[in-house]
């Protein structure tokens, strides 16, 4: 899988580095899975705006992007193709723009490119235009918080700052606002680093957070996700500064293959008391803060702004006491490691809510933390009964309940739990067995806690 990426990644750099605004008049283009999440959709409208012929292709239904094509309504978007991909539209394109979450070798794009077109992505478009001075952030877990963390540091700076990419936020329509004095802080996911072209002009400042197993079952293998990740250190150009948590041997391991200056996060004794809970919000504001510090803003702003972060949301969010326990949303760890990191950062009994689609992750480790750190867990989701059975390989008497729904599983624990509980919802996994997306999940979530709070007896 890795060989198959990066000879896709190589194959298909010659027209795509080379392509301006301008050359997209007239042209055909196939935007590749609109989806729901606004990068794919940023590029249709962006091209199309440019006077290219796009064409929308998307196996999903008009109902499940409605509120996507709802958005394209006032241009000219010559073809909208749903509920299948017509393989016309990808033998006559000139330019297929890829959704990140497609395979690199599905065989549509295996077409394409035996057709001569240049595939490209929304990341691809908009670093290849991109005037402003662009910081990567990139990690398994934390990368949302990190860049978050950065933006509001060089704002507080007073630089101009402009934050995007796979935090939810495309910069495609924005390209027009940017000058070479603007800072550009771009969280960057495995998916979008694994699609990128190999003579793409990567970002000047890359940071990583962190690097654990994680979407193998997209990548293929462990080895495979790592590529994609470390093409953000290893591909950067030689004016490139790199920041890599020191913290995390692998990353930190990485420091031989940058091709210029590269430093090691903040000492965490540096780092303030800070308003978000964990050693793991600390090394990602250590990052944060020596990508800052090189980028010429003092520390004394560094800190005041870090003591200021309260945190994003579906991130060990606080949502609510009821009855004397604490629910917290932590609905965006989608990883064991994520998950592990929620458990130790909470303090007294822990009662957790854990599952999902399990992304071809390992639970053994994960069990481990559970059964020394809780009190007991609510499973839920497709891969409730792996999780189960990882627990009780590890201690055949720990207290869980593996069930379908998020809500059976809360309402488990609500009831096993006494005041003085924290109940926590960090899954291990991701969303998409039942919910749209992390976010919806701990929307859920939190609607019912509310529940549980309106109809609470004990």
């Amino acid at each position: 899988m890795a060989h198959s990426v990066q000879s896709a990644a190589k194959e298909n750099s010659i027209r795509a580095r080379n392509s301006r605004a301008s050359d997209f008049l007239g042209r055909r283009v196939t935007v590749m899975g609109l989806g729901r999440h606004g990068g794919s959709l940023a590029a249709a409208r962006y091209l199309a705006i440019q006077g290219a012929q796009v064409t929308i292709s998307d196996v999903a239904d008009g109902a499940a992007l409605a509120e996507s094509l709802a958005q394209l309504q006032d241009l000219p978007i010559a073809a909208v193709k749903l509920g299948g991909h017509d393989l016309v539209d990808f033998a006559a394109a000139e330019f297929v723009v890829v959704n990140p979450a497609v395979r690199p070798e599905h065989p549509c794009l295996q077409l394409a490119r035996a057709s001569g077109a240049a595939l490209t992505s929304e990341i691809e478009l908009f670093l290849d235009r991109c005037p402003g001075k662009v910081i990567g952030i990139t990690g398994s877990n934390g990368k949302s918080t990190t860049s978050s963390m950065l933006a509001e540091i060089l704002k507080a700076a007073g630089r101009r700052t402009w934050l995007g990419g796979n935090i939810g936020r495309s910069l495609l329509g924005e390209l027009n606002q940017m000058t070479t004095d603007d800072w550009v802080v771009l969280e960057l996911s495995s998916f979008q680093l694994a699609h990128l072209n190999a003579s793409l002009r990567l970002p000047q400042f890359a940071v990583v957070t962190n690097c654990s197993p994680n979407h193998l079952d997209w990548h293929g293998s462990y080895a495979a996700y790592v590529w994609a990740k470390r093409r953000l250190v290893a591909e950067s150009s030689a004016a490139a500064l790199v920041v890599l948590n020191d913290h995390d041997p692998l990353v930190a391991s990485w420091a031989a293959l940058a091709r210029g200056l590269t430093l090691a996060s903040w000492p965490l004794e540096r780092i303030p008391p800070l308003p978000v809970p964990g050693v793991h919000n600390r090394q990602n504001a250590a990052c944060a803060a020596a990508a800052a510090e090189a980028a010429g803003v003092d520390r004394a702003t560094i800190c005041r702004t870090l003591v200021s972060f309260r945190g994003l949301d579906h991130r060990l969010q606080f949502v609510a006491e009821v009855s004397g326990r604490r629910f917290f949303n932590d609905s965006k760890s989608t990883t064991p490691q994520a998950t592990m990191a929620a458990l130790a950062s909470l303090e007294g009994p822990i009662w957790l809510l854990a599952g999902g689609h399990s992304k071809g992750a390992n639970f053994a480790e994960l069990a481990a933390a559970i059964v020394s750190s809780a009190c007991g867990a609510g499973l839920f989701g497709a891969a409730r009964e792996s999780l189960q059975s990882s627990l009780h390989a590890t201690d055949a008497a720990f207290n869980s309940l593996a069930t379908e729904r998020l809500a059976d599983a809360l309402e488990w624990c609500w009831r096993q739990s006494k005041a003085g509980d924290s109940i926590l919802l960090s899954p291990a996994c991701a969303s998409y067995d039942q919910f749209r997306d992390f976010v919806e999940r701990g929307e859920v979530f939190g609607q019912l806690v509310r529940g549980l709070g309106r109809g609470a007896t004990k």
